[in-house]
Formats: structure tokens, sequence, C-alpha cells
């Protein structure tokens, strides 16, 4: 590690809490659509995204243009003090693509747990019920209400004491791991004879494609179930979409890929396209239900994040970013099976929809030597699943081809060394 690099580790160390877990040893100095150079000049390509926050990649030209030009008329005003007019467009534009059925609207606010938050009091406001049900090794935030609602225990509910009551947690349908449709579709049973009674529970939320627990995607004849179970006892379907939108899983919202609508949709992440913006649409009775000062926040729909979003969704529709998804993620998935023919048994799975990919491996420390490979040589990519042994993709949909190219060759050079890594020791037991 350089002395630049090392030094400010130790500021790092000094004036920040360890609880802010940080994987990148060195700092950013800029960024420019899939690339990261850090402070000495090294170059990364960018296969993380800010965690799925740049489907339209670092500083894009009309997110830059539309911020810019907000900045020269106003910052702040708190939405809900004195409005603008793009907020309202932005609902609109919100309004008209996602797959709600019937009439939507919709609301916005700063992050992903706070989109989550106020989902779930928009559901229980509704229904006149506080039973919330979410699925094991999903995520949807830090905050203690999103942190209840999140099924993995470490590094998120460890240590921070009891969760708040009225959440309970079914099994996430994942055939390949023994976890059939009848079996989650039970555990929802189960849930309502030994728990809480169905007619208590306001709603049932859940990822089309899990993040953090491993990009599994949800079975169509799951979601087509749940919702007849939802309607059967008149709880609301909510999709946690803040790490799959935005064109990431080859439609503009993953529930795009369904027949099943559900009632609420949370969004964040790449919608701001670096700036922090979140938000909740739904079905317009149900959107309506909390009373005026319900709902809100300080920042809330920001102008200049609402400035930024508008752009997003221009760059997604005039670059047709869903199809660039589709054939980029395509192309990681062929390349992922070259892998997976020569690594072996190293590689247990390759999930995909459309650019929301990820490979499995059989250990973490597998997973954690491919990612040290993959960083030393110039790629920035991460890690997740319940044993974090799971390598995510989560490049800019506006990744150039050769620079896409090249960095899925350091990942097979990666696989390739340990192999060799792994057949070396396999021999001193020959």
């Amino acid at each position: 590690m350089d002395a630049q690099h090392s030094a400010l580790n130790t500021r790092k160390q000094q004036a920040t809490p360890r609880g802010v877990g940080v994987m990148c040893q060195w700092y950013a100095e800029k960024a420019e659509n899939a690339t990261i150079w850090d402070k000495e000049g090294k170059q990364y390509i960018d296969f993380a995204g800010g965690i799925a926050v740049l489907n339209t990649g670092h500083r894009h030209p009309k997110v830059i243009a539309a911020v810019t030009e907000q900045l020269t008329k106003f910052t702040h005003t708190a939405y809900q003090v004195t409005p603008y007019e793009s907020y309202v467009a932005l609902a609109e534009r919100i309004n008209a693509r996602a797959p709600i059925a019937g009439a939507a609207k919709t609301a916005f606010f700063t992050t992903g747990a706070e989109a989550v938050e106020n989902a779930v009091k928009i559901a229980r406001s509704y229904t006149g019920r506080h039973g919330i049900i979410t699925f094991g090794n999903g995520f949807h935030g830090r905050s203690f209400m999103t942190m209840a609602m999140t099924g993995k225990t470490a590094p998120y509910k460890r240590d921070f004491g009891v969760m708040p009551a009225g959440v309970f947690h079914a099994r996430y349908p994942v055939p390949e791991k023994g976890i059939s449709i009848d079996t989650a579709l039970e555990s929802i049973e189960n849930i309502f004879s030994e728990d809480i009674a169905a007619h208590d529970v306001a709603a049932i939320v859940l990822e089309p494609v899990q993040g953090e627990g491993g990009f599994n995607v949800v079975p169509a004849e799951f979601l087509k179930r749940l919702r007849t179970l939802c309607d059967k006892h008149g709880i609301l379907l909510v999709a946690d979409e803040v790490q799959t939108g935005f064109a990431r899983t080859g439609q503009l919202f993953a529930m795009h890929h369904y027949e099943t609508k559900a009632d609420l949709i949370t969004m964040a992440k790449s919608l701001g396209g670096g700036f922090p913006i979140s938000g909740v649409v739904g079905r317009a009775e149900v959107m309506d239900a909390p009373n005026p000062g319900g709902l809100g926040g300080t920042y809330a729909g920001s102008p200049i994040a609402v400035a930024a979003a508008h752009a997003v969704i221009d760059a997604i529709e005039e670059e047709k970013l869903c199809e660039r998804a589709n054939e980029l993620g395509a192309e990681l998935v062929v390349a992922l099976k070259d892998i997976q023919r020569a690594a072996g048994d190293i590689v247990t799975d390759i999930r995909a929809l459309g650019s929301m990919v990820a490979v499995e491996l059989e250990t973490a420390e597998q997973a954690k030597a491919i990612q040290t490979y993959a960083m030393e040589h110039g790629l920035l990519i991460l890690t997740c699943g319940k044993y974090a042994n799971v390598i995510r993709f989560l490049y800019p949909l506006t990744i150039p081809a050769e620079q896409f190219r090249h960095g899925v060759n350091i990942l097979k050079k990666g696989f390739a060394t340990l192999n060799d890594a792994t057949a070396k020791a396999m021999e001193q037991f020959a």
C-alpha cells in the first residue's frame, strides 16, 4: 500500500468508527462512467456500481447537466412546505411506468430504508393492521424497522438489541436449495397459525430478486400464489425494488417480468444516478391512506435528486439500457458458464435476471480470494449471500463493451489462479 493511502487509513481509523466497515483500502479521487481512479491515479473497472446505485454510470452527462441546471434555481425548500413542479412531474413519470394495477401515486423520500419504512406505514394505515411478513436472507435496510425486516443477523442486527415487534420471517423460495414454492408458502401458513393471525397482517414484503441474500430470483408461480394468498386475507403485497429497479434486471422494474402486480413498490439507489432519492409507488387508494403530514421528511424528494432522477429515466429510455442490461447479462452468463466448466466444483450456481448476475462458490474464502485478485488487477466486485460465498455483478449498464470484456477477462484469470491454487493444495494430499 502506498504511503498516501496508508496515511489516510490511519486517519480513518482515528476519526471514524469501526462499525462503518470499508472494503477498499484505497481512496477514490475521480470517476467517469465505469471507471474509478484512486488518489495515486490507478484505474479500477467498477463492477460494484456503488452497490447498485450507478446503473447509468458515474457522472452520466445527462445527470450532471440536470443537476447543474437545478443548482442555478434552488437547492432546497422542503417539498411539504413549498412544493415544486419537478417533484410532481417525476411522480407522474413513475406512475405511468410502474407495474401497478389501476391508478397509481408516488411519494419520494431520501434512502432505501426510508422508502421501506414508509411502505410499512402506508400498509398499516390502509389496512388498520400491524403485522409484517418478510423473508429469510432478505435485506431491507439499516433503520430499526428495516433491520427487523431484514432476514440476516450478522452484521445487520447483531448487537443492536431488541428489534421492533410485529415482523415475522417466512422462507424465500429457492428450489435449487431445497426450499420449494410449496415449502415457502407453508412457512407463511405456519406464521398465520403459530405467530400472528392472518387478519392482523398488513403486508408481505419481498425482493423480486434478493440482493444481499445472493441474487435469488423469485419464481413466477410463487408470486402468483402469494398474490392469491394476500387477496384471500386482505394483505398488501409489497415489492422491495430498491436494488432491482431502474433497468438492472432488463426491465425498468423487476416486477415487469411477472404478471403478478404488487400493491406497493419501493425504489431508491439507481433512481438518482448517484444522488440520494427514494420513493414508494402504489395503488392510489392505498397511497392515500395516511393523513396529510403522515408522510414526508425534510430532504424527502430533494429538488437536486429529483432533477437527477428525471435525467436517469431519460438516459434509460433514450440509450435503451433495459436492452443493454439483457445483452450484457447474457454475455456475462456465457463467460461464467465457461468459468464453471473450467473450475469444476468451485462454482456451484449461476443466477441471473438481466444484468443482475451472480456466481456462487463453495466457500466464502474462495469468493474473497477472487475479489482480492480482481481488486489487485483493477476490477472492483462485491460479495453477498447468506454465507458470503456469492460474487455479484452491478456494473454500470453504460459500460463500454471493450471495458466490460476486460473486466470479465480479469475475472476469468482470477478463477484460473484460484483453480491452480486449489489443484496444488490437493496434490499435497494425493
